[in-house]
């Protein structure tokens, strides 16, 4: 689209942490032989732990959450399913590709009569978060039908423990997915992990089989899940860059609608117009056909990205 763009190309389309985690030296054992069974329990129970999940709490690790979003509609079948979107297109794909009848939703209320409810807390790309107390209240009365709860908890890790549903857990009939990629900046690591419902957290396991979380992702994760000080100083970082983002795409000429400390959603009319010159610049960020006027955009990740979006 941009063949005249200078480079490198700046890219703040995703809501990956541009600030990836310092990776640890990994063993040669990561490579050269199969993880043992105790270093993935070692590693769901990290996991558990950063998440601030009770002890006990069912949970599997998997390759990345997309994983885990593919399987669970093959596992659970063709059912009414509401989603709170716009959201992550992911969600609606999988369950329309095992023949669910697939309805977006603009909130819980309007989800009556859903055999899965799904959603994405806080949300992508607004940033919008339904209170975890309100979801567990939600999921209780349907879980009394048979229903479910999937509650997409990507971008929830540095927006503090209000954020979450996992103190709550293990709730009947919840399903909480968390990424670890995004968080870390280390997206290519492939891992994540499903906690909550211990029927379904056994079915993954067992339809994705022995081995599925590779040993330099197993070694990643138990050094940053466990590294708190880390977490913290990372949280405080992001939101002051969080804020920087915002004058920026104001002085561009959007209004702030929503976002995350990871990625801001703006608006304005001059949008399309906006995306190509910027794209023009080398800069590329989020568009969204359904929704012309809106531009999501992530944050740079050096002073020389920062002063290629400003001069823009």
């Amino acid at each position: 689209m941009f063949p005249g763009a200078p480079r490198p190309w700046i890219d703040l389309s995703t809501g990956i942490n541009p600030h990836a985690y310092p990776l640890p030296a990994f063993s040669a054992a990561a490579f050269t032989r199969l993880p043992e069974p105790g270093d993935i329990t070692r590693l769901e129970q990290v996991a558990l732990a950063a998440y601030g999940a009770p002890s006990g709490t069912p949970i599997v690790a998997a390759p990345g959450t997309q994983v885990l979003i593919s399987l669970l509609p093959r596992l659970l079948g063709s059912r009414q399913v509401a989603i709170l979107g716009p959201t992550y297109a992911e969600h609606a794909a999988g369950w329309q590709g095992v023949g669910a009848d697939v309805r977006l939703v603009a909130g819980l209320e309007a989800a009556a009569g859903a055999d899965v409810v799904v959603l994405v807390n806080p949300n992508n790309p607004d940033g919008r978060l339904v209170p975890p107390a309100q979801l567990a209240g939600f999921a209780a009365t349907l879980a009394a039908k048979g229903g479910l709860l999937l509650v997409d908890e990507a971008f929830a890790d540095l927006e503090g423990k209000g954020a979450t549903i996992a103190p709550f857990l293990p709730v009947p009939g919840v399903l909480v997915l968390r990424s670890f990629g995004k968080t870390y900046g280390l997206a290519g690591v492939r891992l994540g992990f499903a906690m909550g419902d211990e029927a379904l957290v056994d079915a993954l396991r067992a339809a994705m089989g022995p081995w599925a979380v590779a040993g330099p992702a197993l070694e990643a994760g138990l050094a940053a899940l466990a590294d708190e000080g880390w977490r913290r100083q990372m949280t405080l970082r992001l939101e002051s860059e969080a804020a920087r983002l915002d004058a920026a795409m104001e002085r561009l000429g959007l209004k702030i609608v929503g976002g995350t400390r990871l990625y801001r959603l703006g608006e304005a009319e001059g949008a399309p117009a906006l995306f190509k010159r910027l794209g023009k610049a080398g800069i590329l960020v989020r568009r969204f056909s359904d929704q012309p006027r809106r531009l999501r955009l992530g944050l740079p990740a050096d002073e020389a990205g920062w002063q290629r979006l400003e001069s823009a």
